[in-house]
């Protein structure tokens, strides 16, 4: 999918949602600050972008947008994906140590700096590193597929 068919699909516009009180506007921008941070990652050749959370959902007011990104397992761990995209960032929001995540005023949860800015949380994912969790058949899982 496209941004501009996010842009135009019901999760944002809400068409066919049967709800008075849907926020389009609210979830217009988080899809504008989503693409801030997309076409960040575009730039370093990386396009396998999902999104997913309470944004995906029925929510009327989601909080934010969760999601995750496909990349080279060496590229992450040697701190050369988050240098790079943080050179395209003004904001240097591009971390996911735990020891940079603040609180945020109206939650008990602390969340990292990509969350306070953009309200968009996007998490590297290595293709083929399983998770250690298992489906109801017994295959173990990668990463993503054992979320819910």
């Amino acid at each position: 999918m496209t941004l501009g068919q996010l842009r135009g699909s019901y999760l944002v516009t809400g068409a066919g949602v049967a709800s008075s009180t849907w926020d389009t506007g609210w979830r217009a921008g988080l899809v504008d600050n989503l693409e801030i941070m997309v076409r960040q990652l575009w730039e370093l050749e990386i396009d396998r972008i999902f999104i997913d959370g309470s944004f995906v959902e029925e929510k009327d007011h989601p909080n934010d947008i969760d999601g995750y990104f496909e990349c080279e397992l060496l590229r992450f761990a040697s701190g050369e994906l988050q240098r790079e995209l943080n050179a395209l960032d003004p904001y240097k929001v591009w971390t996911w140590d735990p020891a940079s995540r603040r609180p945020d005023p109206n939650s008990t949860k602390r969340q990292l700096p990509m969350w306070h800015q953009y309200r968009v949380e996007l998490y590297p994912h290595f293709p083929g590193l399983l998770s250690g969790l298992r489906d109801q058949f017994g295959n173990e899982l990668e990463f993503m597929a054992g979320r819910s």
